[in-house]
């Protein structure tokens, strides 16, 4: 397995020749109970007691805003960190009983490219091949596999500086399953922060086809829009607690499905509304509530919350999306304007 550390390359050493003891029992590929941390002094608790269970075979997305305790989680799970107290499962073996066994059957992508930009993309992977045991010529072959694999067979000779964005983290991603056994277990880590939006659907492109060849992956990530698009269910992280799990639809139907967004007249208004509001924005007096989008829900809303005809300016309607639900599980109710 190879992470980036403080801009270095970080190997952990990965036994092909073991793959036959990865575990294929049970439901979950990632089984997490009461997983607690906390840092510094006067200590703060980043992770307060989450519990976790990733299907094989499936992509599984943590959302959270910054701060929120998901590279945390990661970290525990790919035995770079030591909880403070809960256990847990990868790949069927004890994060800390068989931690060995665990780092043979995951592959691990942070939030930074961990290549070496002075080799060429063959070289990266040849050398990381090596480290892992591999002869000479069974790295050559692993290599010319993934670089075709990851469509980077064009720029094989040529030095990663010149990569772009995208390219960089395919070859990141193509080093991390180089000695780790397939299907596996992947945890990427914002693999697509800071990219471009061509590159971000080219990523996007390889991380469905590890779950397509079997693989369990678990995908943290700041957009919305990437969760929605590639998990199969998601968790929301806020405060070191899981506050809501589910399907894009499920968490979606949690506030109703769609929006009803209202421009108040005045702050008095706006704060009285708030605490029912599921999206909020001082700055413009708009506040979104939650309504199934019938004509009738519409107009009982208005008149509850209206009956006089002077508080609200205006109003539109829409489907509700993940961004709503991330909001509205995360953002706290101001309590001033």
């Amino acid at each position: 397995m190879a992470y980036a550390e403080g801009g270095s390359i970080v190997i952990i050493e990965s036994d092909r020749s073991r793959r036959s003891d990865a575990r294929a029992t049970g439901r979950y590929a990632i089984e997490a109970h009461g997983l607690t941390k906390s840092y510094g002094k006067p200590a703060v608790r980043v992770l307060d007691g989450i519990d976790l269970g990733v299907e094989r075979s499936t992509v599984f997305a943590l959302l959270g805003p910054n701060g929120a305790g998901k590279t945390t989680a990661v970290r525990i799970l790919a035995t770079l960190t030591a909880a403070d107290s809960g256990t847990a499962r990868v790949a069927g073996y004890d994060i800390v009983a068989e931690r060995d066994r665990v780092r043979r059957s995951i592959s691990l992508t942070g939030q930074f490219a961990a290549v070496d930009e002075t080799q060429t993309g063959e070289e990266n992977l040849r050398m990381m091949a090596r480290l892992t045991g591999l002869s000479r010529s069974a790295a050559r072959r692993r290599a010319e596999e993934l670089l075709i694999r990851f469509d980077l067979t064009d720029a094989a000779r040529r030095q990663a500086r010149t990569y772009s964005g995208g390219m960089r983290r395919r070859l990141d991603l193509a080093a991390g399953l180089v000695g780790s056994p397939e299907p596996g277990v992947f945890f990427l880590d914002e693999p697509t922060t800071g990219l471009d939006p061509r590159s971000r659907q080219q990523l996007w492109q390889v991380v469905r086809g590890l779950a397509e060849r079997g693989a369990t992956v678990l995908l943290t990530t700041q957009y919305l829009e990437e969760a929605d698009q590639l998990a199969d269910r998601i968790a929301v992280l806020n405060k070191g607690r899981i506050v809501a799990e589910g399907t894009a639809d499920s968490l979606k139907s949690r506030i109703a499905g769609h929006r009803l967004d209202l421009v108040l007249t005045s702050r008095e208004a706006y704060l009285r509304l708030a605490g029912r509001a599921v999206h909020h924005s001082p700055e413009t007096l708009t506040l979104g509530l939650p309504t199934d989008g019938t004509a009738a829900h519409v107009r009982a809303l208005l008149d509850e919350i209206d009956p006089a005809r002077t508080e609200v300016a205006r109003l539109t309607v829409h489907s509700a999306t993940l961004d709503d639900v991330f909001l509205a599980l995360t953002t706290e109710v101001p309590a001033h304007v």
